[in-house]
């Protein structure tokens, strides 16, 4: 299944997406994407529906961040080998953790802010974890059941703030807009492999990244058992799993992104973003 939820920012809809790529409209059945309906026996529900049955939505409306009511946003830094090498840092022995402030969650397509002073935000395509069953310190073996989808991730970061004003990485992470989530939430059975996901991210047009899952150097799997020994994963929590190499602070000279630059990202089987870019004050 495909989920999302749609409308107006902070009043959004949960749906579904049918086999003809149109949006289903949920919410007489389940109040929001979100909380027990990604569990398990939630999603069985769902499937069970009669989709045919469900009321269409109109096309070309807003598709908000395709998971609601975001307990823990958790990222995972320099897992691809590559884009640390490119970021001049050794490729760590265990996953880099950090959080991501829930206040940055944006639609797939909302405009992104340049933060005020900011001088150097840059980009970042995420495979995003979404978690379906409670986690306490599961086993690598048995960390799948516990995912209840996956989304495509836009970890924008702004580079100044994350490493040069002192500190952790939140800073430069956890600014408003900087967390779109979306198109929609795929369920973990139609991704069967998530070590084998193209994903790709241009600028403009040009092409900046362009990796595979497959390079991660920890996996999903294992950053699912990782994680959820140092905190229980609840429903709904999200892991963005890091990016592979071209980012805009590994260009030579580095590339950073300005007011009305265009943004598209993707990863395959789980749709594509497209954001523009805004200056401080005038969203």
């Amino acid at each position: 299944m495909k989920l999302l939820r749609y409308g107006p920012s902070g009043s959004e809809r949960p749906g579904l997406l049918d086999g003809e790529g149109r949006i289903r409209d949920l919410s007489h059945i389940v109040d929001d994407i979100a909380g027990e309906h990604l569990s398990a026996a939630g999603l069985d529900a769902l499937r069970a529906l009669d989709i045919a049955s469900l009321p269409l939505v109109a096309e070309n409306v807003r598709l908000g961040a395709a998971v609601g009511r975001i307990g823990k946003f958790i990222c995972v830094g320099l897992n691809y080998a590559d884009h640390a090498a490119e970021s001049g840092m050794a490729v760590p022995d265990q996953p880099v953790l950090f959080m991501k402030a829930t206040s940055a969650i944006i639609g797939p397509e909302d405009a992104v802010v340049i933060p005020r002073d900011s001088h150097k935000t840059d980009w970042e395509v995420e495979l995003g974890v979404v978690i379906g069953d409670r986690a306490h310190d599961v086993p690598i073996e048995t960390a799948l059941q516990h995912v209840a989808g996956y989304a495509v991730i836009n970890d924008l970061s702004e580079r100044e703030f994350q490493l040069e004003h002192g500190g952790q990485w939140v800073k430069g992470k956890s600014c408003d807009t900087f967390g779109p989530i979306g198109p929609w939430l795929v369920t973990r059975d139609e991704i069967p492999d998530p070590q084998n996901l193209a994903l790709w991210l241009e600028v403009n047009g040009h092409r900046y990244q362009n990796g595979n899952t497959r390079t991660m150097v920890f996996t999903v799997a294992k950053l699912v058992s990782y994680i959820s020994r140092y905190m229980t994963l609840m429903p709904g929590d999200v892991i963005s799993t890091g990016t592979p190499p071209g980012v805009g602070l590994g260009q030579k000279p580095p590339v950073y992104l300005k007011p009305g630059d265009v943004m598209e990202l993707g990863i395959e089987g789980l749709g594509q973003q497209r954001q523009q870019t805004v200056a401080y004050g005038k969203h």
